[in-house]
């Protein structure tokens, strides 16, 4: 055997191997590897009481996880005083069964939450590289979830308030947080123009400390909306944060417009003038046809809200 073709062999079998050892660990290990990212912001009022925002997403919920639906419930102990969910709950038309064990714990704590695509319809098997040319398009004949049968719970269980196209207020300990989102713009069922006629006549009724805005896909053409809405901060889910990222660069896709470099974690989002916090969940799970993280751990996200310091403080 030449030495040529000697050390060809030899490089190919590296990067099979290499292959192989990524896929087990992106299939076999690294999903199951739940993390907490925490991040601490100064937004509120200066004599506002700090506010713990626990911000979950993308749970993709088929009833035989079991993993995920008990470090999903021990999220209870992190204490939140507001929940934020940016939807894509279900992964099966079974899930709601897995989403219960796995959410009942929050049960009674102020939350909110949207819809994505995978809340009305179960995941199909699709070719992941087809992800590279675009955002994914929608099944011809998708098979339909219990999506009131998931509002239900989420509304009446949970006590959340359901932003679908929607604004709304809630008390947090005696603190008024004002709030408003979309349906899945993934899907084009966002409807912005429903929006600021409700949100003035909130806001005629006083101020909050804070105004979130939510979504589940975060497309430029909904956060700019929300900025000019006068959100003081975002939250998105939809993105998975890539799914699959390469060490020292990043997420490959997002599956929307936004810039890969904002597909995961805490940025910033300016237009017209206005910059604001956004935070983009790389999500608590993945389709059934897909199961696979790599560089991309499953995560939720504790987000606690501190008030900015007074003008003229001499705080450094």
């Amino acid at each position: 055997m030449s030495s040529a073709r000697s050390t060809a062999l030899t490089a190919l079998g590296i990067v099979g191997a290499v292959g192989a050892g990524a896929a087990v660990w992106g299939i076999g290990i690294e999903r199951y590897l739940f993390t907490v990212r925490t991040h601490e912001l100064e937004i509120l009022p200066p004599d506002a009481a700090p506010i713990k925002v626990l911000h979950v997403s993308d749970a993709h919920m088929a009833p035989w996880q079991h993993r995920k639906q008990q470090w999903i419930a021990r999220l209870a102990e992190l204490e939140p005083d507001l929940i934020v969910n940016t939807g894509d709950n279900l992964g099966h038309a079974e899930g709601l069964a897995g989403l219960r064990r796995a959410f009942d714990p929050l049960r009674g704590i102020p939350g909110v939450f949207v819809h994505g695509s995978n809340d009305h319809a179960a995941p199909s098997p699709r070719n992941p590289f087809l992800y590279f040319t675009g955002p994914s398009k929608a099944k011809h004949s998708p098979e339909p979830l219990d999506t009131a049968a998931l509002d239900r719970y989420l509304r009446n269980d949970l006590g959340w308030l359901d932003l679908n196209d929607a604004v709304g207020s809630l008390s947090i300990a005696g603190r008024r947080v004002d709030a408003f989102g979309v349906n899945d713009a993934h899907r084009k069922w966002d409807r912005l123009d429903l929006l600021p006629e409700p949100l003035a006549e909130l806001r005629s009724q006083g101020a909050p400390e804070i105004t979130i805005g939510v979504t589940h896909a975060p497309y430029r053409r909904v956060l700019d909306a929300f900025t000019d809405l006068n959100a003081d901060m975002l939250f998105a889910g939809h993105t998975h944060g890539g799914q699959v990222r390469l060490p020292g660069y990043g997420a490959l896709v997002a599956n929307c417009d936004i810039p890969l470099d904002q597909a995961r974690g805490l940025s910033s989002w300016t237009h017209n003038g206005r910059t604001l916090p956004l935070n983009v969940s790389a999500g608590l799970g993945h389709s059934i046809y897909a199961p696979v993280r790599f560089a991309c751990r499953p995560e939720a996200s504790l987000i606690t809200l501190l008030p900015r310091a007074a003008a003229g403080s001499d705080e450094a």
